[in-house]
Parts: structure tokens; sequence; C-alpha cells
């Protein structure tokens, strides 16, 4: 069983920062990419940030140069440092993990429960 445990999330007035975590806990597999996605109110989800096993990592265009992900590949842990936050920043932000399991090869994608971040003055 993998688990994804998400981390950080509130309210911060505009302009402000906020640093989110996840980790991932379980055994019998591989993460091969993670990434943080967002669903505001009334909205689908969309995908904010991705950062694959080598460091890749790919941003919406709407966080480019505000947002910065990184992980530790060692923990199996993935953070997501917002800067500069908008009030269209609030969102529900969930954790996701694409993995292989070691032993029967097969790919799956887990989710966190989501943070709630809330941007307003």
């Amino acid at each position: 069983q993998v688990q994804l445990v998400e981390s950080g999330g509130g309210l911060v007035q505009p302009g402000g920062s906020l640093r989110l975590s996840c980790a991932a806990s379980g055994t019998d597999f591989r993460i091969l990419t993670m990434g943080w996605y967002r669903q505001p109110p009334g909205k689908q989800r969309e995908s904010v940030a991705g950062i694959n096993i080598n460091g890749s990592t790919n941003y919406a265009d709407s966080v480019k140069g505000r947002f910065t992900i990184s992980r530790d590949n060692t923990n199996n842990w993935v953070y997501l440092q917002m800067s500069s936050l908008k009030p269209e920043d609030t969102a529900v932000y969930y954790c996701n993990a694409r993995l292989k399991r070691l032993i029967s090869q097969a790919v799956y994608d887990y989710w966190g429960q989501g943070t709630q971040v809330t941007v307003s003055s």
C-alpha cells in the first residue's frame, strides 16, 4: 500500500509565501514522477508543477517564476515552494506520484488527500 501525505497549506496574504510538502510511504515501489495539482473553487483540477527522477521540472505558465518544485529522492518527498502568491492561487492542492511496482512492474498514479491554500487579505 502506498500513501501520500501532504502538509503546509493555510491562509496567506497576497504577495506572501507558503511551502507545501508531500511524503510518499509504502513498500515495493519506485517513483517515476511527482507533481502538484490544484483545484480552484468551482473549477477542474489542473497541473501546477512536476518533477521526474532526474530532476527535470515543468510548470504551468501561471506559476512560472513564482513556484519551485523540488524532491528528495532518498526519502520520497516532494516540495512546492510558492512565492508572490495571488488570490487566484487559492485552491485545494494535491500531491501526485506516478510510480512503478517493483514486482509487477505495473504503473499507477497515487494522490494525496489535498491541502487548502487560501490567498486573501
